[in-house]
């Protein structure tokens, strides 16, 4: 009987340390998890950028003009 109890309360013990640590490193283990995913997903592509790496300076100087919409367009353009 005694075996028994001991088995009982070590396996108390790590699954309450389990949750423990579950619960203490929530944010970085939800992080690797989703690195993970993505790494086994074969629909991910990394190689696939169809943004521009730095879009702040992918536009400059845009003159709107309400006469002409195209006038826009043809500054982003050039």
């Amino acid at each position: 009987m005694g075996a028994i109890t001991s088995a009982v309360i070590a396996i108390a013990g790590v699954v309450l340390g389990w949750i423990t640590i579950e619960i203490a490193c929530k944010p970085c283990l939800e992080q690797g998890r989703e690195a993970i995913d993505r790494n086994l997903n074969p629909d991910y592509d990394p190689d696939d950028i169809r943004a521009p790496l730095n879009p702040a300076s992918a536009v400059t100087n845009v003159e709107v003009h309400d006469d002409n919409p195209r006038a826009a367009v043809s500054s982003i353009t050039k």
